[in-house]
């Protein structure tokens, strides 16, 4: 019985981690003999290039949201809840409050969803510049 916690326990570690872009960070260590000043000079040059090739600057805030960015999303989801809710409003005998909730919770989908396709689009640049960051310092 133990043993099968401890593989519920990796498994969902596993895919926790999956989702959430498992080498966030790039860790610098000196080859050998490598004096900390060459290192950070090695690193400086590998954040330039890595942030002219990839188009990210890891130092600077990530751009606001445009206002209106998930508009779509959430005009996309309250259609299709009002559609589904209609229908099952009207079974239950009044589409109306079926099409209004359907709406409202598909609104709130729908701007799930957007925002899960933003956060995904960042982190795939963020992923970007790692890798850049990564090939410059193995040289």
């Amino acid at each position: 019985m133990k043993t099968v916690v401890q593989y519920v326990v990796a498994g969902t570690a596993t895919l926790a981690l999956a989702g959430t872009g498992f080498a966030a960070d790039v860790f610098v260590y000196p080859q050998k003999g490598q004096s900390a000043e060459q290192q950070n000079k090695d690193s400086y040059e590998c954040y330039n290039w890595a942030k002219a090739q990839s188009g990210v600057d890891p130092g600077a805030p990530p751009p606001p949201a445009q206002p209106g960015q998930h508009a779509r999303g959430v005009v996309g989801g309250a259609a299709r809840g009002a559609g589904l809710g209609a229908a099952v409003g009207a079974i239950a005998g009044d589409a109306g409050k079926g099409a209004a909730a359907g709406a409202v919770l598909g609104g709130v989908r729908g701007r799930r969803r957007s925002m899960a396709a933003q956060q995904a689009q960042q982190q795939e640049t963020s992923s970007a510049y790692d890798r850049a960051f990564a090939a410059c310092m193995e040289g």
